[in-house]
């Protein structure tokens, strides 16, 4: 570790036990997402929490529809005007297996319970980090802002989404980077998702005059077909970006998800539906592949006369920045002289809320503690020493992207 690393643990790690007793705080507000109830409390805790570390810090009120309980924003800021560098996460988790998850235990060196890797212990790394970085004077002649929202799990147009709507995202920052649990690795890409509901609408009838009616499920499954081969020469297609070497590098298309229609078993259907759930990769053109799939299904419909209805539920691009981009490659450097090893460049299997820098053309990436195979499962955890090896990554990040 160098001098100015070793500065920065001289803060943190007296700090262990106020890092834990945070997260414990945290995991005890049940930001289940859906239905994205306890918001507020939760947000409120945040906000308190930054200004006691000597941040900045606000609760912006999400306007406009949505079902959420009380959602916030929680922007909190450190260091003065300049450069600007973005630190970002989500207080949202999904819904747990079991009410004991809320109650967060420490066993082995682990802190188990839901979100201690997606991402609630992500954000008290960035928040120690940013604190840190502001007590030590490492932010320079620039700032970095912190954007926390509440609904990552559920698709994040409400909290994110506001971000953007509202002009609350700076296009000339430096670079973003958001918490989530990408282990030891930089996700420096992540897929894009397209979600569709094909509805179809028939005439029921008795199963004894079947032949008057019209089969919305003989219609669903004609029109699946050609989606399910679709499927499979979309899988076929890799990825440019490195990814870990157990995930599959094509683009994923789940058709069939959910399904459902009909009244009764000895009645003709007369409504059916299916969902199509997709997440593409950086490379593929989403509205041309939107294109395709629509005019797939509407070639089948054709096909046996159906009448069918598509309805696009999420539509969010794709995010990609070069592993050799400056800001990339600062990143690198502050992990490998936290941990002592070079960094690890992947793309996330999933969709991330770098999104929504990176469309402003804002270098995006993901970086915490938390592990991809253990989040939203009943032993979700983080290692503890990660939490703190992490927030100094983002100390160090301040440093050298602020200076």
């Amino acid at each position: 570790m160098s001098a100015r690393s070793d500065l920065v643990a001289a803060w943190l790690e007296p700090r262990a036990e106020e890092m834990v007793d945070f997260l414990t705080r945290l995991v005890a507000e049940p930001t289940e997402n859906p239905p994205g109830t306890g918001l507020g409390r939760c947000a409120r805790l945040l906000e308190e929490e930054m200004r006691r570390l000597g941040l900045e810090a606000e609760l912006v009120e999400i306007t406009g529809p949505h079902t959420l309980e009380e959602p916030f924003i929680v922007r909190g800021t450190a260091g003065e005007e300049g450069k600007l560098l973005y630190f970002h996460g989500h207080y949202d988790v999904v819904p747990v297996q079991d009410r004991g998850q809320f109650t967060m235990r420490r066993e082995g060196g682990k802190l188990y319970g839901r979100g201690t890797a997606d991402m609630k212990g992500g954000i008290v790394s960035m928040l120690y980090g940013a604190a840190a970085a502001k007590e030590l004077g490492l932010t320079g002649n620039g700032r970095i802002v912190i954007h926390l929202v509440p609904d990552e799990e559920t698709g994040s147009v409400v909290g994110a989404g506001h971000l953007r709507e509202h002009g609350m995202i700076d296009p000339s920052a430096v670079a973003m980077v958001t918490g989530e649990p990408s282990g030891t690795s930089i996700w420096n890409a992540a897929r894009g998702a397209i979600s569709l509901k094909v509805s179809f609408e028939g005439r029921e009838a008795h199963v004894g005059q079947a032949a008057f009616g019209i089969n919305t499920f003989a219609h669903m499954v004609h029109v699946a077909q050609p989606l399910l081969a679709y499927a499979e020469e979309m899988a076929a297609r890799p990825t440019g970006y490195t990814m870990d070497p157990d995930d599959p590098t094509g683009s994923m298309v789940v058709v069939g998800g959910l399904s459902g229609g009909g009244s009764n078993f000895n009645v003709v259907p007369a409504d059916a539906w299916f969902t199509v759930d997709s997440r593409f990769n950086p490379e593929e053109d989403l509205h041309a592949e939107l294109e395709r799939m629509q005019t797939l299904i509407r070639d089948a419909a054709a096909e046996v006369d159906a009448k069918v209805t598509v309805e696009v539920t999420q539509f969010q691009p794709p995010a990609g920045t070069p592993a050799d981009h400056p800001a990339g490659a600062a990143l690198a450097a502050c992990v490998e002289e936290v941990r002592g090893e070079p960094a690890r460049f992947e793309m996330c299997g999933g969709i991330l809320e770098n999104r929504w820098y990176d469309q402003l053309g804002i270098p995006a990436f993901g970086y915490g503690a938390g592990r991809l195979d253990v989040s939203h499962g009943p032993n979700e955890h983080v290692d503890e020493q990660e939490l703190i090896r992490t927030a100094a990554v983002y100390a160090l990040y301040a440093a050298d992207t602020l200076a």
